[in-house]
């Protein structure tokens, strides 16, 4: 019964729109003092709630977030890659990851996890004790996604697929009934490649597989609320919310079919991924808010984005820029005013050189 079961809900799942599906046990994750060394090596930067002593404890049992777990489904919801550089712009343009064009996937994909709760208690008769999430719980998720064969940990940290290469959100549901686990993904096929580690341009990704977020791009222009550290800013380039690098670089995404990696089309409103940076550094509070309304570019915030935005057009030493970011220097955010004016600096610099 339990396998018929567990094939069930993977066509399920499949068809509701994950490309990938495994099955694992709740059992402490394998990678576990990883995540303590991590954490207690300040690799966490400011993100606080990656180290307390509950986000430890539950990342250790995942019991602790469901007494009743059996068994944890993990699932995988493919993103477009990015496509190919663009052509010059006539202005300076910024860059958005390719996660973020559409409607944030928190939402979207709750509805999804939430239906296939519902599709599994129906086949059962009766109601599971569960609980999901998708980059929302104290879970160590690519541990889970690795041990229930979906693809391995890769040199950059993300969790890569033969097939469908690393274009991909994770999601999990902690179910209150017992399912056949899969198979692990054992091999390791990143092999002597260090393309990861060679092109990221703050030197964030760590020999050890894992990311130094204190100087990770992504963390930078999402997580972080404070400044970006003025010796980082030249290397975030036009980088204005989270980064791609890593993963374009990667081998297992270039050559990847991508056969499977359909973008879920109930999130298809999606944003301009190359924003002129003028437009952007002048958006008002309004603005921000209708234009990235349900999208993941909100979790920046306004100041946030803005700071970003600032610092791109810095890095564009286009002169162009000048009367924006002047203009920004009465922003009422310091945030914004603070990296506007070194902007400006870094644009006059460059002019004074030429």
């Amino acid at each position: 019964m339990t396998h018929a079961l567990a094939a069930k809900i993977k066509a399920e799942a499949r068809k509701i729109g994950f490309a990938l599906v495994g099955i694992t046990t709740p059992d402490a994750p394998p990678h576990l003092q990883a995540y303590l060394d991590w954490v207690d090596a300040g690799r966490h930067a400011t993100m606080g709630y990656l180290a307390d002593e509950r986000a430890r404890a539950r990342r250790a049992d995942p019991h602790l977030l469901l007494p009743e777990v059996e068994s944890i489904l993990v699932l995988a919801a493919t993103y477009p890659a990015p496509p190919a550089p663009p052509a010059p712009q006539d202005a300076p343009r910024g860059k958005i990851a390719a996660y973020a064009w559409r409607e944030d996937y928190h939402l979207t994909l709750k509805e999804k996890l939430r239906a296939l709760v519902q599709f599994i208690e129906r086949e059962v008769g009766h109601p599971v004790p569960n609980r999901w999430y998708t980059d929302t719980g104290a879970i160590l998720e690519k541990d889970l996604a690795q041990r229930a064969g979906l693809g391995w940990m890769g040199k950059n940290s993300c969790l890569i697929n033969p097939q469908l290469g690393s274009y991909f959100f994770l999601a999990e549901i902690l179910l209150g009934i017992p399912l056949p686990p899969d198979e692990a993904f054992r091999s390791d096929h990143c092999g002597t490649c260090t393309r990861c580690l060679d092109a990221c341009p703050t030197a964030a990704i760590l020999p050890n597989r894992s990311i130094d977020a204190n100087r990770c791009i992504s963390y930078l222009t999402i997580e972080n609320k404070g400044e970006i550290p003025a010796a980082l800013r030249p290397q975030l380039g036009d980088l204005i919310f989270g980064c791609d690098i890593c993963q374009e670089v990667c081998p297992w995404n270039r050559a990847a079919t991508r056969r499977g990696n359909q973008p879920d089309e109930s999130a298809a409103k999606e944003i301009e991924p190359l924003p002129d940076l003028l437009q952007e550094i002048s958006l008002s509070p309004q603005e921000f808010n209708r234009k990235f309304k349900n999208n993941p570019v909100k979790r920046a915030k306004r100041r946030g984005y803005l700071r970003n935005v600032a610092v791109a057009l810095g890095n564009s030493g286009d002169s162009a820029a000048i009367p924006a970011l002047e203009a920004a220097l009465d922003d009422a955010e310091p945030l914004v005013r603070d990296h506007a004016e070194w902007a400006l600096d870094e644009i006059l610099s460059k002019g004074e050189s030429c």
